[in-house]
């Protein structure tokens, strides 16, 4: 495999989630459905440190255990506007509400929030709090390596300039079809973004979500370099993409 993660460690929690430990040791983790997901291992269901929470939007099974894990670790929650003020509202100290285009550090990690099409809403008793709008991030780590996690999203032309304009190594893309794109947008995605290395995400976890990391490998057999990397919940990537087993 083509892309050096160095001390980089990327963990596939299940679903849309991913544990990452900084270059620089802190940990960071992007929509953190941890309690909750069916798919997520138990050993990563309790995280020992948390430096900081990267969401892209309010549905349960992305903003997940969010609250508790901010209170518990006084970590920092980066998020859009909106759903930033709901965090405060639940007393998470710690809130960078930025917007789509912008960028701030955080934990050591450079992000930037880029469109993404999808709704978003939080559930709050027998109301739904408006969320903002759903968002994906780039993240740009100590030793240059960026990955680009479009959180729930339908392929958007767009996507051309996130490609052109950052130029991610990585891309995280949801597949699994009725509440996102499936393989088949999937695949176009690929094509506008120009990311020879893919983690498919958002697949398998519920009966509905039907698409396919094979289904997404058929589709793009024509893609010269491209690298379809089907990373299993508690696997964790590292190095030159080497796969550690759970621990």
């Amino acid at each position: 495999m083509s892309i050096d993660l160095g001390k980089l460690e990327v963990t596939f929690c299940g679903h849309a989630t991913f544990a990452i430990k900084t270059p620089g040791g802190k940990h960071v983790i992007v929509d953190p459905f941890l309690s909750g997901n069916p798919a997520c291992p138990d050993h990563l269901k309790q995280p020992k440190s948390l430096d900081a929470i990267f969401l892209t939007h309010g549905h349960g099974d992305h903003l997940g255990d969010t609250v508790a894990l901010a209170k518990k670790f006084d970590a920092t929650c980066a998020t859009i506007i909106e759903l930033g003020a709901w965090l405060s509202k639940q007393g998470v100290k710690n809130v960078v509400g930025f917007n789509k285009g912008g960028s701030t550090d955080v934990a050591g990690v450079h992000l930037t929030m880029t469109h993404a099409v999808h709704s978003s809403g939080v559930q709050d008793g027998d109301g739904m709090w408006y969320g903002g709008e759903a968002a994906g991030f780039i993240m740009r780590f100590e030793n240059g390596v960026k990955i680009y996690h479009a959180g729930d999203t339908c392929v958007f032309s767009d996507m051309k300039l996130i490609g052109e304009i950052y130029k991610p190594d990585i891309a995280m893309l949801p597949i699994g079809d009725f509440y996102t794109m499936g393989p088949d947008e999937g695949a176009y995605a690929i094509r506008l973004l120009g990311v020879k290395t893919i983690i498919p995400m958002h697949y398998a976890t519920f009966p509905a979500l039907t698409g396919t990391p094979a289904k997404l490998r058929e589709l793009t057999k024509d893609v010269a370099g491209l690298e379809i990397v089907e990373v299993k919940p508690g696997e964790t990537l590292t190095g030159q993409m080497r796969r550690l087993a759970p621990v």
